[in-house]
């Protein structure tokens, strides 16, 4: 199960959202994701790991949902049209709960390629391949709304990319190279642009 995180380091109310994905982090059961969005970066602090891609991507959900905004913090479990503000850890761990758990094909990893197993019935899907850091990331603020301010994050995205749509048939596809060794890989497949996550795995 993927759980994504929209934060910014100059939102002054992501600070307990991004401290309950910290704490989350390790669980064996979910994929918690954190991506970093630009538009507070005009506020008085540039966000050290924020990518207009990430932007994209929260914004494409709230089109999928029928929403006019994006705002931070928010949370999106599995692909799900309902978000959360994510700063209530039992709200968290309540939409965890009860989110569908993605019953779609088996996906493993071989050197530089993942296999993506059969399923019947299944909608194309884009093939989705993250690279996140899991270290606790100590990151001092300077200005901005959090100003003066060091925050921890961890699982943040550093890559994000499409590698090619899985139709249902048994497919593999070429794993792209890795900015860091330190970062973790997972892939998981979604179907549309902010569509439910029908699998996910790490690697």
């Amino acid at each position: 199960m993927v759980v994504e995180l929209y934060q910014s380091q100059g939102c002054s109310s992501c600070p307990p959202a991004n401290a309950n994905l910290n704490a989350i982090a390790d669980r064996p059961d979910v994929i918690p994701l954190s991506f970093a969005v630009t538009y507070w970066d005009q506020l008085g602090w540039k966000d050290t790991f924020a990518r207009p891609q990430f932007t994209a991507r929260q914004w494409d959900y709230a089109r999928s949902a029928g929403r006019q905004q994006v705002a931070t913090p928010q949370v999106v479990v599995n692909g799900g049209r309902q978000t959360i503000v994510g700063g209530n850890r039992q709200q968290l761990d309540a939409a965890i709960a009860a989110a569908r758990h993605p019953g779609g094909p088996q996906i493993t990893a071989a050197g530089t390629r993942v296999s993506i197993g059969t399923a019947r019935g299944a909608k194309p899907s884009t093939v989705w391949v993250v690279r996140y850091d899991p270290r606790s990331n100590n990151v001092p603020i300077r200005a901005g709304e959090n100003g003066g301010r060091t925050l921890p994050h961890r699982n943040i995205v550093r890559q994000l990319v499409s590698v090619g749509i899985w139709s249902g048939a048994a497919a593999s596809f070429a794993l792209p190279p890795s900015p860091s060794p330190i970062l973790r890989t997972a892939v998981f497949l979604q179907t549309g642009k902010g569509g439910p996550i029908a699998s996910a795995a790490r690697l």
